[in-house]
């Protein structure tokens, strides 16, 4: 079964074409094109404007990488939310025309989940992980129970990405500030106090936030401050994964999102994984950012488990929960 997935519930507009191989994914093509602001942060309605003009570009070039047409395709798939509402009818719109076109069956999908199952599916040794989701305004750590993708621990206000990319705004870098601020923090010396925000199993960044940019308006170094930031958050993010680890008993650790590329975060995680003996696992970096291959796979999960939507079914949900999907495709 070959599928196309259409991603676009932010900045990406992504089209990847998978296969089912053995039960296990095969990514046959990943085309994506980013909106990047000229100041600030995104806006929806530009960002849906930029996707709409790039669409039929991205949906080429993908068909191109995999030396298909769109008659081999089985099932157009989208991400259905949770984002940007903007962004979320662009790439709806965009699955809908395909489908309704070329006569295939559609799906809309969660885009927590597709992070999560993209993650299994191109690592085989990844069987039942705990997942840390780290990306722009998402950050959950995720655990597969009782028939369910139960949320074990979220951000309760902006998540890992916004927070990195929101201080880059405040001291003057381009969007996005991550990488840059990763960069930074590897000059850094010495650890300036930040608050240190972890609430039963959930986690702040607010606080920590205003604290660095005070740091940055008395003049300390941005090297350190941009050290601070990391080994702060990420110290609390591994945190509560270590404890959703202990609380379900999984074996098995697994980082996704577009945070997931940083080396720090990585390396964290990692030590945390081997002080318990558990098996730490991270996909390609370009299966971490948000990306079509991912909505792909999800989609032929769920269509493989007997799920079917009508193009009327197909609505979008800004606030589509992790813990909303009712997962048919695991045991």
């Amino acid at each position: 079964m070959i599928v196309l997935g259409i991603e676009g519930t932010a900045h990406t507009f992504g089209v990847g074409i998978v296969e089912d191989e053995n039960s296990y994914c095969n990514v046959l093509a990943n085309a994506m094109v980013t909106y990047m602001p000229e100041k600030g942060g995104i806006h929806p309605r530009e960002a849906a404007n930029y996707h709409a003009e790039h669409a039929a570009e991205v949906i080429s070039k993908a068909l191109s990488q995999s030396n298909l047409s769109m008659n081999d395709i089985d099932l157009v798939s989208f991400s259905r939310g949770p984002g940007l509402g903007p962004c979320l009818r662009t790439a709806a719109t965009a699955a809908r025309a395909l489908a309704a076109t070329y006569s295939k069956p559609i799906i809309g999908v969660n885009h927590c989940v597709a992070h999560l199952e993209i993650g299994r599916g191109v690592i085989r040794e990844c069987e039942d992980p705990v997942l840390l989701y780290t990306s722009g305004a998402n950050t959950q750590v995720i655990a597969f129970a009782e028939g369910k993708y139960r949320v074990f621990g979220e951000t309760l206000d902006i998540g890992i990405g916004n927070c990195l990319d929101k201080f880059g705004r405040i001291v003057g870098l381009p969007f996005p500030s991550g990488p840059i601020i990763e960069k930074l923090a590897l000059k850094g010396k010495r650890y300036l106090p930040l608050p240190y925000s972890v609430k039963g199993m959930d986690i702040a960044f607010s606080g920590l936030l205003t604290a660095a940019e005070q740091y940055y308006r008395k003049g300390e170094d941005i090297e350190d401050i941009c050290y601070s930031i990391q080994e702060t958050t990420f110290a609390a993010l591994v945190e509560v994964t270590e404890r959703a680890m202990a609380h379900t008993e999984k074996r098995e650790v697994l980082l996704g999102g577009g945070v997931a590329a940083n080396k720090r975060l990585r390396e964290m995680v990692e030590i945390m994984a081997k002080d318990r003996g558990a098996d730490f696992f991270v996909p390609p970096k370009e299966l971490c950012v948000d990306n079509g291959a991912m909505i792909a796979w999800l989609g032929l999960l769920m269509y493989k488990s007997g799920i079917r939507m009508k193009i009327e079914d197909t609505t979008i949900d800004q606030r589509f929960r992790t813990d909303m999907v009712e997962v048919t495709w695991r045991g």
